[in-house]
C-alpha cells in the first residue's frame, strides 16, 4: 500500500539508499521533510518531485495531462457514430450512452437536465463541436460521451455557424466544478487540432476514434 506520508524507512527503499543516507540528506536540508516531534516523516509526493528533478524527469505537460483526464472520463463503449442530422436525436442518444456508466444513475434526470441546458443556450462552441454539459445530483463522478455524426447536424447551432459533428457529452456531481472546468478545457484544447476533428469524423471504429480523441493514436 502507497502511503501518502512515509517513514526513513520507506523513503530508503523508495530511493534504494540506506536509511542513514536518507537521515542525512534530510539532516542537511537536501531531501524535502520535516519532524513530526522527533520523527522524520516525508511527503510522497515531494520526494516523487525531488526525485524527477534529481533526475531530470520532466513534469507532464499539460497536452499530456489533458490527454490523461479524458482517457478517464470516456471508454470506447461510449464512442457512438450518430445516424441523421438531428440535434434532438443526436442528444437523446448520446444521454443514453452516457447512462450506461455506473456514474449516471438516471438517464431521464440527465436528459432533462441536458435539454434544459440546450434551451438556454446552445452548446455548439465552433469548428464543428458541441459541449453539452450539465453539473447534476445523483451523478457520482464526472464522465462524457463522445457522438460523431456521419453527416452535419443541421439544427445545432454553433457560435460559428460550421455545422457540429462532434459531440462531447459531460455530466458531473454539482460539487465537482473545478474537474468540470478542466475536462471541458481538455475538450477544448483536443478538438482546436483541424486534423484531429477531421480524423475522428472518418474513424470507422469506436476504438480508432477513442485512441485518437485521448491522444494514444498518436
Amino acid at each position: 500500500m502507497n502511503h501518502e506520508i512515509m517513514t526513513i524507512e520507506e523513503v530508503a527503499e523508495y530511493l534504494r539508499v540506506s536509511e542513514r543516507t536518507v537521515y542525512d540528506w534530510a539532516q542537511k536540508g537536501q531531501l524535502p521533510g520535516g519532524k513530526l516531534g522527533t520523527t522524520w516523516r516525508f511527503k510522497r509526493v515531494d520526494i516523487e518531485k525531488w526525485v524527477n528533478r534529481q533526475l531530470g524527469t520532466p513534469p507532464s505537460s499539460p497536452s499530456a495531462q489533458g490527454e490523461d483526464l479524458l482517457s478517464k472520463l470516456l471508454s470506447p463503449e461510449r464512442v457512438i457514430f450518430l445516424e441523421g442530422n438531428k440535434k434532438e436525436n443526436a442528444l437523446k442518444t448520446l444521454c443514453a450512452a452516457l447512462a450506461t456508466s455506473p456514474s449516471v444513475p438516471n438517464e431521464q434526470e440527465l436528459s432533462a437536465a441536458i435539454f434544459r441546458r440546450e434551451e438556454l443556450m446552445s452548446t455548439g462552441i465552433g469548428f464543428g463541436v458541441g459541449v453539452p454539459h450539465v453539473r447534476l445530483e445523483g451523478v457520482e463522478d464526472l464522465v462524457m460521451a463522445l457522438g460523431i455524426a456521419r453527416e452535419p447536424l443541421i439544427d445545432y447551432v454553433s457560435l460559428d455557424d460550421i455545422p457540429v459533428q462532434i459531440i462531447c457529452m459531460v455530466a458531473a456531481e454539482k460539487s465537482q466544478h473545478p474537474q468540470y472546468i478542466r475536462a471541458l478545457s481538455a475538450i477544448s484544447s483536443r478538438l482546436k487540432d483541424e486534423s484531429i476533428r477531421q480524423k475522428l469524423i472518418a474513424s470507422t471504429d469506436a476504438v480508432s476514434a477513442f485512441n485518437l480523441f485521448t491522444g494514444k493514436a498518436l
